[in-house]
């Protein structure tokens, strides 16, 4: 059976899940990732957020013994100025160039919009491509399933301009709102038994993870992340692992959040609940049979060394 092909849109550096999702979907043999984009997070905590999100890419792909397999292009180091104002960058062009090929083409992002937007903004001609589906973990819950939120939507508000560009644009766009992702959530105690066993790479899935909630969770203790990122890649391997509804396309104000100014003849399919379960249990049983594998490679390269 023919691969999924896969472009991976990450602010890798912004928080410890991204990490995890990149993981999953190199992994998995279903999905042929034609490259990956690190985007920025925004100011809040560096200057050079899409940079840091580069670094990471480059170090996950190397725990993963795949540098210089993939292809790493970078994205727009900042959000588009507005809806009419791409950022051009290789990440863009290589959104353009992929979306341009015949066949069913997937691009998940785990952060802000930008690079989609900019893509479209540069080359509107590849909004025709009916195979091309955008899955977008980010934005608030739809019929005020939970109320407003008091600020924005981090990955909506690092590009609303970007965000509002996309949903218009007629492309199909998957949705998964923080009401869903913010559910995927893992303990420690399982961390330590499931994932930081397992190599090098497990190890520091884990520690990074931690390491992260030491710096910057909002509780004095805690013990447990959201990976909030896994179901873009989740609904991709198993898009029959959500639950969908169809919304009309609303436009995002300047705060992040949803109007009630309705596009006419646009809707976007929102995720109202996702698999946990079987995308938690997917993802560690990768990770455990990839350093299983990987230790083999390296007991045979010291078994034909010693001969």
């Amino acid at each position: 059976m023919a691969k999924r092909r896969l472009i991976i849109n990450t602010d890798a550096k912004n928080e410890a899940d991204d990490q995890f999702a990149i993981v999953h979907a190199l992994l998995s043999p279903s999905l042929h990732v034609e490259g990956i984009i690190p985007a920025h997070f925004g100011t809040h905590r560096t200057t050079r957020s899409m940079e840091d999100s580069r670094d990471e890419v480059d170090l996950i792909l190397r725990l993963l013994g795949m540098s210089g397999q993939i292809e790493v292009a970078n994205g727009a180091p900042e959000s588009i100025r507005d809806e009419s104002s791409p950022k051009n960058s290789p990440g863009a062009q290589l959104i353009i160039r992929e979306a341009r090929k015949p066949g069913a083409l997937y691009i998940i992002f785990l952060g802000p919009l930008t690079d989609m937007a900019s893509a479209l903004l540069l080359d509107p001609t590849i909004v025709e491509n009916r195979e091309l589906t955008v899955v977008w973990v980010g934005g608030g819950p739809y019929d005020g399933a939970h109320g407003d939120e008091p600020q924005g939507e981090f990955n909506l508000s690092n590009d609303i301009a970007a965000a509002n560009v996309v949903l218009q644009s007629g492309l199909t766009v998957w949705q998964i709102p923080w009401s869903v992702y913010t559910m995927v959530s893992v303990g420690y105690g399982e961390l330590d038994e499931r994932v930081s066993p397992y190599g090098e790479l497990g190890e520091y899935l884990v520690r990074q993870l931690k390491e992260f909630n030491s710096s910057f969770a909002d509780v004095e203790e805690i013990e447990y992340r959201s990976l909030g990122d896994s179901p873009a890649v989740g609904v991709v391997l198993n898009p029959r692992g959500a639950i969908w509804r169809h919304h009309p396309v609303r436009v995002f104000d300047d705060q992040a959040r949803l109007t009630n100014i309705v596009v006419p003849g646009k809707t976007v399919r929102v995720a109202d609940s996702v698999d946990v379960r079987w995308l938690l249990e997917d993802m560690f049983a990768k990770i455990k049979s990839h350093a299983r594998e990987d230790d083999h490679v390296r007991t045979g390269r010291s078994k034909q060394s010693d001969k």
